[in-house]
């Protein structure tokens, strides 16, 4: 089984840099969608790689509102 994002080796294969900024560098120009974790490293989905369709980003969903019942009885 595949895991969900590419492991270091398969980054540098993929993007043929060794350094983690050269690396983000040509992700960027290429256009291939990744984040950046907390110790400053790209993470890149297989998705992203394969082609797959990205899932949509789930949308804020405004909270309902109370109303009291005697403002619009009338």
């Amino acid at each position: 089984m595949s895991t969900l994002f590419l492991n270091e080796a398969e980054l540098a294969v993929l993007t043929g840099r060794k350094y983690k900024t050269r690396q983000i560098e040509w992700l960027r120009t290429s256009g291939i969608p990744f984040r950046v974790n907390a110790r400053g490293h790209a993470i890149v989905t297989r998705g992203a790689v394969e082609g797959r369709k990205p899932e949509p980003e789930p949308t804020a969903i405004e909270p309902l509102r109370w109303t009291p019942r005697v403002v619009g009885a009338r």
